[in-house]
């Protein structure tokens, strides 16, 4: 079993696992599930910073076995009704979410404003909530996710449903019930909300794409491991 070294963080327990890797119970999704989409969007300058965030070593989903297992439950079901799951986020390692910090500070940086937080001033990302110091991500129990359409009679991938904004959109309008989100767009998140529900995820109401599977597997504690498929092999 790999050793695990404690040291007490701001908001609970900062579990470092000696030698850089994952504690026993973390999984790869794609050993779990290979038929779950992975956008890995912090591997990527895809995201609300417009760089590859610090520890995604790796473009690859890596959750708690448990929560991972319940993934592919949902997956199992979507398939028969012409859905896939797709994950943006799995595990995040501490010094990720350290950098999200010092990007929200850095108030002259406004390059992502239009595509990721239009309506709401930058310098409210941390008092409002959007950005924090520790993000339930990195105890390996939460996803980022949205849904995709299979293929039809086309041959196509239909792509991500449409769920009334993308993701990480900073602004009222990403909560799971924000009455201005009406048609089709309310019924996939509710549809989501569902199908994740039914296997013990539970949604963030200010974020229709996060959810925590519960019981979690390491609520007291917040790792700092890189993103990438050596981080859970043995």
């Amino acid at each position: 079993m790999t050793a695990v070294v404690a040291v007490a963080g701001v908001a609970g327990l900062l579990a470092l696992p000696a030698g850089g890797g994952a504690p026993a119970g973390f999984a790869a999704l794609r050993e779990v599930d290979p038929s779950i989409r992975q956008d890995m969007r912090y591997a990527s300058g895809r995201n609300f910073t417009g760089r590859v965030v610090d520890g995604y070593e790796e473009p690859v989903c890596l959750l708690a076995r448990p929560a991972a297992e319940a993934l592919r439950r949902a997956q199992r079901g979507l398939l028969r009704r012409g859905y896939s799951l797709k994950v943006y986020d799995c595990y995040r390692p501490q010094r990720a979410v350290d950098r999200f910090v010092r990007w929200a500070q850095d108030l002259d940086d406004q390059s992502t404003k239009a595509e990721f937080y239009p309506a709401v001033d930058k310098s409210r990302l941390i008092p409002d909530g959007y950005i924090a110091e520790k993000s339930g991500h990195s105890r390996g129990s939460t996803v980022d996710v949205t849904l995709v359409r299979l293929p039809g009679v086309e041959g196509r991938e239909r792509g991500e449903v449409d769920m009334g904004t993308p993701f990480d959109f900073f602004d009222p309008l990403s909560h799971t019930d924000d009455p201005r989100v009406t048609g089709a767009a309310r019924a996939n998140r509710q549809f989501l909300k569902q199908v994740l529900g039914e296997q013990g995820f539970v949604n963030l109401p200010e974020e229709w794409w996060h959810f925590t599977y519960r019981p979690e597997a390491f609520p007291d504690s917040f790792f700092d491991f890189p993103v990438a498929v050596a981080s859970v092999r043995p």
